[in-house]
């Protein structure tokens, strides 16, 4: 890189003495330098230094294009920090990084944890739903709260949901002189820290975590009745053969239950659903899992409601479909798009057995029958058949 104006740098604890020489070289050559108060006082810049607005606004820092600038961040700027958010509204020229060592990092070590195999969170802007999909019997956890108030406020939140047990770590000033590192319970932890908190750290205790395998138990999810039902909701994510980054347009989405399931496997949803009561159903289910940041419910019909929506990589319908909605659709998807249609009703299944034979791909009818009481004895009891049909653009 040649002489890039803006320099990221990633200051710890320690503050100047923790920085590389390039760092330093960097911050005393910055006309101007960014950063939180107490990144601007660990660094000492004195009147050069400028605190970030709240809300952060990278634009401030590109007003300053063209002169030497630097930017303090906690540890790596590009895990939980600025870092991102400024490079990716700059040439590759432009800029250039110097991190020092994440605070994910510090309290692993610190733990003796392999990083590697922990969940990393920052959770000092985000609900503590968040957490749900990373639950699990001995799974450990490095998340970022905001304050002492924040991490009691965890606490109680695990122990309502049964991980009370959970052994529970406050992570303070890490890598400086007035570190701090306690170990607590959950539920006994009082959550009257004093100052800013950096980290808590959870080994997951007590509750069964949420299965990762598809076709999640039904009375997981808030519904009216109108739900993909478990096993056929295992078929139909089989087909859509979810992928993380993966885009999923979900129509008629009743309780969001298929949407949930993908993003549970890294991707993004838009929830489609035509009544007001279930669309609130659809969002009370995607917050309850922590992911409401990947789901996007929308109440309105199919095709109108896509209109404004950016190409998927599959899309389901989980019924009410007919000719024109499928054109419409249809006309819409790439090439290679994945497509999974679901039928109860003998005027859709006849479509689908036209489409299957214009348009290829698999179908297949479910029967599924339960165990149910008849009298004194057990008999199947059959649910609706499902036809199944399955194609790529």
């Amino acid at each position: 890189m040649s002489d890039p104006w803006l320099t990221i740098i990633g200051i710890g604890e320690d503050g100047l003495a923790g920085l590389s020489e390039a760092s330093r070289k960097a911050l005393a050559k910055a006309e101007t330098v960014f950063g939180g108060e107490r990144h601007l006082a660990l660094a000492g810049v004195g009147a050069r230094g400028r605190p970030w607005p709240m809300p952060f606004d990278a634009n401030i820092v590109l007003s300053c294009r063209g002169t030497p600038t630097a930017v303090l961040a906690s540890g790596d700027p590009f895990w939980h920090g600025a870092g991102a958010s400024l490079a990716e509204k700059l040439d590759g020229d432009e800029w250039i990084a110097h991190p020092s060592p994440s605070t994910f990092s510090l309290a692993a070590a610190r733990l003796g944890w392999r990083l590697e195999g922990i969940a990393c969170l920052g959770l000092h802007a985000a609900p503590f739903e968040r957490l749900v999909p990373h639950l699990a019997r001995d799974r450990r956890i490095i998340c970022l709260v905001r304050d002492g108030r924040a991490a009691g406020d965890l606490a109680k939140w695990l122990t309502a949901r049964g991980w009370g047990a959970s052994p529970f770590w406050t992570l303070a000033a890490l890598g400086g002189p007035r570190e701090s590192i306690r170990e607590h319970r959950a539920h006994s932890f009082a959550g009257d820290l004093a100052g800013n908190l950096v980290a808590v750290a959870v080994e997951a205790t007590g509750a069964q975590g949420l299965p990762r395998s598809s076709g999640l138990p039904d009375d997981l999810f808030i519904h009216d009745g109108q739900i993909t039902k478990r096993p056929v909701r295992a078929l139909a994510l089989s087909a859509l053969a979810a992928c993380p980054g993966e885009r999923l347009w979900d129509i008629g989405a009743g309780s969001g239950s298929i949407s949930v399931e993908w993003a549970l496997c890294g991707g993004t949803a838009a929830a489609i659903e035509a009544r007001e009561d279930r669309a609130a159903n659809i969002r009370s289910n995607a917050t309850a899992f922590g992911l409401a940041h990947r789901i996007t419910v929308i109440t309105g019909t199919a095709p109108e409601a896509l209109a404004a929506l950016e190409p998927p990589d599959a899309v389901f319908i989980g019924g009410g479909l007919d000719r024109a909605m499928f054109d419409a659709i249809w006309s819409q998807l790439a090439s290679g798009t994945r497509l999974v249609a679901h039928s109860v009703t003998l005027e859709t299944e006849a479509l689908l057995g036209e489409l299957h034979q214009r348009h290829g791909g698999e179908l297949m009818r479910v029967d599924i029958a339960h165990a149910a009481p008849l009298g004194r004895y057990r008999s199947w009891e059959a649910a609706r058949p499902v036809v199944q049909w399955s194609t790529v653009r």
